[in-house]
């Protein structure tokens, strides 16, 4: 049995960002381990859904988000200092995951969970960058749709536990909401920033 409406789409892409008219490639989802979603959620950017979800399969794109489609601008005031011993377990300063450069899973005082990556570790104090990786940058996806159908009660069913906390992915492999795992892409479509290559989330979750 099939729901009405929302998709279950896996799409391989190269992500590109461009500076002084140089592309960079920043991410690839091969078709051996694509980026798979079910539309409708809010799993994904709505500019990025948007642009794959009338898609058929086989059918080929690219386009450009800005970086106000995408991930927003930089913010210099989301560079922030925080106390050390936010960061010790049992007492002592966690040094093998608080490092320049490696991206770390927060939490503010109402208890949404966040993302930031470390700039830099001072005596007394981390600078924490919590602007997205690609913010401030204009986003071009050039791939293929591998799969684009109907999603089935159980795989929609499974990604609404996933979103709850509840675990069970029920969407056959990666979920699609930016996993930056070794099972697919690193997920730049996701809506959430991420523990994986600067844009997804670690495993199935949308954390």
């Amino acid at each position: 049995m099939e729901t009405l409406g929302n998709k279950y789409i896996t799409v391989a892409y190269d992500l590109y960002t461009t500076e002084d008219g140089e592309r960079d490639l920043v991410e690839q989802a091969t078709a051996e381990r694509p980026f798979q979603f079910i539309s409708g959620l809010g799993t994904t950017l709505d500019s990025f859904e948007s642009q794959v979800a009338g898609l058929a399969t086989g059918d080929k794109f690219e386009f450009t988000l800005t970086a106000e489609e995408a991930y927003g601008e930089y913010v210099d005031e989301h560079v922030i200092e925080l106390p050390k011993h936010v960061f010790e377990i049992d007492g002592k300063f966690d040094s093998e995951r608080i490092f320049a450069g490696n991206p770390i899973p927060l939490m503010d005082s109402e208890g949404n969970r966040l993302n930031g990556t470390v700039v830099e570790v001072k005596d007394e104090v981390v600078i924490v960058d919590m602007n997205h990786p690609l913010a401030g940058a204009d986003l071009t996806f050039i791939g293929q749709v591998i799969e684009s159908r109907l999603a089935t009660n159980e795989e929609l069913q499974g990604m609404v536990n996933m979103m709850s906390g509840e675990g069970g992915c029920g969407c056959g492999g990666n979920c699609g909401c930016g996993s930056g795992d070794e099972e697919g892409g690193c997920g730049c479509g996701s809506k959430e920033e991420g523990e994986s290559c600067g844009c997804g989330g670690g495993g199935c979750g949308c954390h």
